[in-house]
């Protein structure tokens, strides 16, 4: 059994943008809890995009907060409009802000709950960022549980650094006898961020979820508000897994919800427990899986995404982890 997946810094592009977009949400409900958004920021090579719709009474500089972000002075353009009436008129009622397919796992593997892979490739991502807090990306691959592969690369880090880093890293976890490290791959480099790639928001979809070895349904979370399924229910659906986990003392638990635009009850929740190899299918029916029911139960109108947006949306001890 192989399996791989990755994890990014929050200097990396893509992040930034996810960033920007997740503070400007949490700078809107810390002003006005009822704020309705949904932020796209693009970046790269000297200027900032913010793009989207936002319905509130919050007044935001986008600008300071791009350059708190960044640490750097780029070009802001912004483009921000308010809320279709015509989905606002079935938000306004208590329905979906979108059609769609959200997904939620949890594992017992961890004790985060979120698959092996997924952790020590994020651990050694932060353990990394916290010498070189810039631009970089780690991997980890498992070969039968255990580390068969690394992949490293950070900005302004020599690859003897990484190395000394990774070995300290890999002292206290189940290595394979042949395993191969890479650290920075394509060479040393110092031009990363903005300055290297553009960056857009909701890019990094596998790493805010579970890794590539489990669906996802499609949706980013960053920079949209509670009535926004692609989030909340994404968030409940974990909620439930994490529930289901520990309530049938399962495997593992992947739960799915799916909306209509305008409507507030899903159109399907079920949850797939797995323990000691058997499957069972079961209907969600126990938890008020509307968009307002969600919001109050995991108390999603007060400021806390920018946090999200950092180092993944699960396993990271919110309250939807719990």
């Amino acid at each position: 059994m192989i399996k791989t997946a990755e994890s990014v810094s929050p200097m990396h592009p893509d992040k930034i943008c996810d960033r920007i977009s997740d503070t400007i949400l949490d700078e809107c409900l810390r002003q006005d809890p009822s704020t309705r958004a949904g932020i796209e920021t693009i970046g790269g090579h000297g200027i900032i995009m913010i793009t989207g719709e936002l319905t509130t009474e919050a007044w935001v500089d986008f600008r300071q907060i791009a350059a708190e972000i960044t640490h750097e002075k780029y070009g802001i353009q912004s483009n921000i409009v308010q809320q279709s009436s015509e989905i606002a008129q079935g938000v306004d009622t208590g329905g979906a802000g979108d059609q769609g397919i959200m997904t939620g796992f949890a594992t017992s593997e961890t004790k985060e709950l979120i698959p092996k892979e997924m952790l020590l490739s994020r651990k050694l991502c932060q353990k990394v960022f916290e010498i070189f807090p810039h631009d970089g990306k780690t991997q980890i691959t498992l070969k039968n549980d255990r580390i068969s592969a690394v992949v490293c690369s950070f900005q302004h880090a020599k690859k003897e650094e990484l190395e000394k880093i990774i070995r300290d890293f890999l002292s206290d976890q189940e290595v394979d006898e042949t395993i191969d490290i890479f650290c920075n791959p394509c060479g040393d480099w110092d031009v990363g961020g903005f300055e290297a790639d553009a960056g857009l928001t909701g890019r990094k979809l596998a790493v805010d979820n579970y890794g590539p070895q489990f669906p996802i349904g499609g949706g980013c979370f960053s920079g949209k508000d509670a009535t926004k399924v692609d989030r909340s229910a994404a968030y409940m659906a974990r909620k439930i897994a994490v529930d289901y986990l520990k309530e049938f003392k399962a495997d593992e638990v992947h739960t799915r919800l799916a909306y209509s635009i305008g409507v507030a009850k899903p159109v399907m929740a079920v949850a797939e427990i797995k323990k000691r190899g058997k499957i069972e299918e079961k209907y969600i029916t126990k938890y008020d899986l509307t968009p307002k029911g969600i919001t109050e139960f995991l108390d999603l109108r007060k400021p806390q995404f920018a946090e999200t947006a950092k180092w993944g949306h699960f396993g990271n001890g919110f309250l939807w982890d719990r």
